[in-house]
């Protein structure tokens, strides 16, 4: 492989890895405040303790995020030089903004957060959590917006001189049809992932040890598995909005994800689809008639435009070249997005029907304890990919390609050599977290009893220090 591939396939596997930790840390510091809420608003200690203990996972988790967060930002220099010069003039704004307001936001407050139990007043304590969810909804709002930059550019100008976008209107940017759309999706993503972690966490302790916290960790299963269905609904609601704004903007990255060739009006959905390995043509396919132009346009009769069309208008736009993502890519990972995730709130649906009537998990349920939050996870994944393949061949679409954002002095065996020693702290990186995570969820509430100072649930925990041991 060249520079050009080695330095994508980098950014690729410390991204997605990076990416893990993303939407559990995004939903479950909201779910750790709207636990401590209710324990504020109702006094009962099982809110108390399950704040403490899925507290505890929330910062080993973010812990680990901005470790490897800091990673992308080192490749922009080092690989992605031509990339960063093109549109630091534009991200400069958004990511400083993420850097210094939401970032800080967040430091500040989790410090708070940790050391202020035993010495801020409770409704001041419960404040710093609520600041630290707006930190990471910030965060995200505004890493979206530069990354929504580059899948529909706005609110800039061309210097030709210098060969880079300039930022002209900041509020476009953020204001961006693309990331008023991926935002809320994201973000309800990243709930049904947290959702799906609280209740697997909780099926795991009522199988393994059913006779210990048994009414908490029913509490916990049941709010996980409502979070992952709401959740679902609005990733649904939101995905289908995303469709129609996709279509709008990036055509191709519609057609791609449909391997839809030739332009259909009405167009049907393509429920399973075999083409030629190179992506170049349908051998066969089972559709659902009217279906695609309802997603796509919101009208049943829509025109989607096909492959082929786009890839001959678009070299009459920008020139000879294949404007094709990765058709079979594109295709299958956008249909491994929507089925993994609806089959998880499918199980979050069932464990609220099993659990009814105050039915317990039997043994056999340990085998959903891992799995269940892995599958919104996978989702998450597979929507991502799905996003930034499918703007193959450009890195900011119809402005700069992706082989003209590569560093120029970079060297193959350099990316190699960073992507070898990425690989192995990253290895490294994930026996930490799994071994912190284990031990956390092994010790269950008790390491919250003991870390507040009170040996059972009969002390009253406002008589003692309420503070975290590490």
């Amino acid at each position: 492989m060249d520079t050009l591939d080695l330095a994508r396939w980098q950014f690729a596997v410390t991204t997605v890895y990076h990416f893990f930790f993303v939407p559990v840390t995004i939903s479950l510091v909201a779910i750790t405040a709207g636990l401590q809420t209710a324990w504020y608003r109702t006094g009962k200690e099982k809110y108390l303790r399950l704040t403490k203990f899925y507290g505890k996972l929330f910062l080993i988790n973010i812990a680990m995020g901005v470790v490897t967060g800091i990673v992308q930002e080192f490749q922009f220099g080092m690989n992605w030089s031509d990339y960063s010069r093109f549109v630091g003039d534009v991200f400069g704004a958004p990511l400083a903004l993420e850097g210094l307001l939401a970032f800080f936001l967040e430091s500040t407050f989790i410090g708070l957060w940790i050391f202020g139990w035993d010495r801020l007043p409770r409704r001041v304590h419960l404040a710093c959590i609520w600041m630290v969810v707006l930190g990471t909804q910030l965060s995200a709002y505004f890493i979206l917006a530069a990354n929504s930059w580059m899948q529909n550019p706005v609110g800039f100008r061309y210097n030709a001189e210098r060969g880079r976008a300039e930022l002209t209107d900041l509020w476009a940017v953020l204001t961006n049809k693309v990331v008023l759309v991926t935002y809320p999706h994201t973000i309800f993503a990243a709930f049904m992932v947290g959702g799906a972690f609280v209740a697997g966490v909780a099926i795991w302790h009522l199988v393994r040890r059913p006779d210990v916290d048994r009414e908490v960790f029913r509490t916990a299963l049941k709010l996980g598995a409502v979070i992952v269905i709401a959740s679902g609904a609005g990733v649904a609601i939101s995905g289908d909005q995303q469709g129609k704004v996709m279509t709008e903007v990036q055509p191709m990255k519609m057609a791609a994800a449909e391997a839809l060739y030739e332009t259909e009006k009405p167009a049907s959905f393509s429920a399973f689809t075999v083409g030629t390995l190179d992506g170049s043509r349908e051998i066969y396919s089972l559709k659902v008639p009217y279906l695609l132009s309802f997603l796509a346009t919101g009208h049943f009769d829509g025109e989607v435009q096909g492959i082929n069309s786009l890839q001959e208008a678009y070299e009459q736009l920008y020139g000879p070249g294949s404007y094709k993502p990765n058709i079979p890519l594109t295709y299958w990972t956008f249909r491994l997005m929507i089925g993994v995730g609806m089959a998880s709130a499918a199980i979050a649906l069932w464990l609220l029907w099993a659990t009814r009537r105050g039915r317990d998990p039997n043994r056999w349920w340990i085998w959903l304890a891992i799995p269940l939050p892995l599958l919104p996870l996978a989702a998450n994944c597979f929507g991502w990919i799905f996003t930034e393949t499918g703007r193959q061949p450009w890195l900011v679409f119809g402005l700069l390609p992706t082989a003209s954002g590569v560093s120029p002095g970079t060297t193959s065996g350099e990316v190699i050599t960073s992507l070898a020693g990425f690989t192995v702290l990253y290895g490294v990186l994930a026996v930490v977290e799994v071994k912190l995570m284990f031990r956390t969820i092994r010790g269950g509430l008790a390491g919250t009893d003991a870390a507040s100072g009170h040996d059972s649930p009969d002390d009253a925990p406002e008589q003692k220090p309420l503070s975290f041991a590490y």
